[in-house]
């Protein structure tokens, strides 16, 4: 049977047509794997061994009677737990839903159901999505599988770790201002955040609604454009969602990718970016150039406000999200004698909200407050377009962009949790796509690392709506 670390989406479902090894087998194989390493990672908060047995056995039967399966079916799959699977459970990593199951599925769900995918489990996160290392989960800390003492990244850090740890073969996570292209870097694995509005994000518990876009991660890009396939689409129970028309994103020609031309923006090459980045960046930029194509330098001079502008918007919008959390309808995480409402109230979201989140939700209600909304809220609005409008403005002079996707390579744990600001600096690469609305794809710049190197990714930023055209790049780039 294959070993679980040479596993890919597509070597699995050519595994399974050949009869080489069934669903069932693999499922179970990823479970003994999980139950001997996750204690020292920590990627999963809850395993949902029976329902996945159940589903791998339907598509082995499926196997047998040579009927027609998709290319997600039996694939054993980690989930972030902020997307709901109806009756597994739904924590967001906080202890506000620590009791919490799951009444209905998420819009991606249903689409992976209907492929028969293998879900195993709930996978670790930084409370509520807050956070840029998965140290700010209410019930654990996960570690990186190349270092235990590092971070995976955050907020999708468990995703990312099963993925790099083959305790999944692939896994979702959402990505408001980085959540899962950071950890892909971190992790050395690949990390798609697709175009707004591409991917329902009908079931995923809110962070900030105009910033979230679910996303795959996976091994490699070829297996992101498989997953990307599979949950993209419009959804009725997402007015912002699209129908999307994503044609060959397994199959790029690489005289369609050489024509592509990359862009290199000034403000993203900035000092202060480890030396260790800014290397393995330029040796990507030579291999690129390599494959025949073109690259041009360009500006995007409204960068330096994307952090400013993120972290007003960002708790707005989250003060609104998590106002629905009163520690009643979603279980009851306090238990007090309370006289009143507003006992109830400041009791339970005391006790259920942890620290960062407790920090934006503040910030975000400030920021909203009477006499306040105009000099913060509708001017970071004003710059936001701003923003967007840059990159608008590069992509009529180039098709992709490259940049760096963190300054620094995975960081220990604990080292800056004392520190927000310095952990939200983490971010500073990635928050731009989400104030645009554009689609990214993290990848690592290499695989042969040496002992005691730690993965160091690369970002490479697309148009709305031509994740192609970064997938193709990345597919040519993983041959070379």
């Amino acid at each position: 049977m294959e070993p679980l670390h040479n596993l890919t989406i597509k070597k699995f479902h050519e595994g399974l047509l050949d009869k080489k090894f069934s669903a069932l087998e693999i499922t179970q194989e990823y479970f003994a794997r999980i139950k001997e390493k996750d204690p020292e990672i920590g990627a999963y908060l809850s395993l949902a061994e029976e329902s996945a047995a159940r589903e791998a056995e339907t598509i082995d039967i499926a196997i047998a009677r040579d009927e027609t399966v998709s290319d997600l079916a039996g694939v054993p799959l980690a989930i972030k737990d902020v997307i709901l699977i109806k009756d597994q459970p739904a924590t967001a990593a906080s202890k506000m839903l620590e009791h919490y199951r799951a009444s209905y599925d998420a819009g991606v769900i249903k689409k992976l159901k209907s492929q028969h995918a293998v879900f195993l489990g709930k996978t670790n996160m930084d409370e509520f999505a807050m956070g840029s290392s998965t140290e700010n989960s209410a019930f654990k800390k996960t570690r990186n599988p190349h270092d235990l003492t590092r971070v995976p990244g955050g907020s999708s850090g468990g995703s990312a770790a099963a993925v790099a740890a083959h305790l999944s073969l692939a896994a979702l996570g959402s990505d408001t201002g980085g959540s899962i292209r950071e950890p892909a870097s971190f992790c050395g694995v690949v990390g798609l955040k697709p175009t707004y509005g591409a991917v329902s994000r009908s079931g995923l518990i809110a962070m900030a609604s105009s910033l979230d876009q679910i996303g795959p991660l996976t091994k490699t890009v070829e297996d992101s454009a498989i997953m990307l396939k599979a949950i993209a689409g419009y959804d009725p129970l997402d007015a912002t969602s699209t129908e999307t028309n994503y044609k060959d994103l397994n199959h790029p020609k690489l005289e369609t990718v050489k024509q592509l031309v990359v862009g290199i923006p000034d403000e993203y090459f900035v000092s202060g970016t480890d030396d260790a980045v800014t290397k393995e960046v330029e040796d990507t930029i030579k291999k690129i150039k390599s494959l025949g194509l073109k690259f041009k330098k360009v500006s995007l001079p409204h960068t330096k406000y994307a952090l400013s502008v993120y972290y007003v918007i960002m708790p707005a919008e989250v003060s609104s999200n998590l106002a629905r959390f009163d520690g009643i309808r979603y279980g009851t995480p306090h238990k007090h004698e309370e006289k009143n409402l507003q006992e109830i109230y400041l009791n339970r979201k005391g006790f259920g909200f942890g620290p960062e989140t407790k920090r934006r939700a503040i910030l975000g209600t400030f920021v909203l407050s009477s006499g306040y909304y105009d000099a913060y809220y509708d001017k970071a609005q004003r710059v936001r377009t701003l923003i967007a409008n840059d990159f608008t403005t590069a992509f009529e002079d180039v098709d992709v962009l490259l940049t760096p996707v963190t300054p620094t390579p995975a960081f220990k744990i604990g080292e800056k949790t004392d520190d927000p600001l310095a952990m939200y600096l983490s971010d500073i690469f990635t928050i731009p796509v989400n104030l645009a609305g554009l689609p990214a794809l993290v990848l690592p710049t290499k695989h042969d690392l040496a002992p005691g190197e730690l993965p160091i990714g690369f970002q490479l930023i697309g148009k709305k709506w031509h994740e192609a055209d970064i997938l193709g790049i990345g597919q040519f780039y993983e041959k070379i």
